[in-house]
């Protein structure tokens, strides 16, 4: 096992010291964000939530990093803690049981470390 200050492990910033969390390509992909242009205004535009009603604020809100789609550009989409690790906790169950390193041990992974910090980092 890992120890938490080991610099193989990624770094995660959270809203409350007002450093973007950088969630890798990898991990998003698992978390299965809508599409672009089946968004409501204020989901695309990230003031609310990708997965439900709750407004965001700086502090809330968790950045899903910066998307392209070749129809409608760049997109920043946002979603709130609790759906996040909704989302994460439930990629985590679907990739533990496809890949080999995280049957022994989920460290091991990169995949699946992140998908654990996002997790414990956003459960309720």
């Amino acid at each position: 096992m890992r120890h938490s200050t080991d610099p193989r492990l990624p770094t995660w910033r959270g809203p409350s010291n007002g450093i973007t969390q950088e969630i890798p390509p990898e991990v998003l992909a698992l978390l299965a964000l809508p599409h672009f242009d089946t968004l409501p205004p204020d989901q695309a535009r990230g003031a609310v939530c990708l997965w439900c009603p709750e407004r965001l604020t700086a502090e809330t809100a968790v950045d899903l990093g910066e998307h392209t789609d070749p129809e409608t550009g760049r997109w920043w989409p946002r979603a709130c803690g609790p759906c996040t690790g909704r989302r994460a906790h439930a990629a985590l169950y679907t990739h533990v049981t496809q890949c080999e390193p995280c049957v022994d041990d989920v460290g091991q992974c990169e995949t699946g470390l992140a998908l654990t910090r996002l997790v414990r980092r956003h459960r309720r």
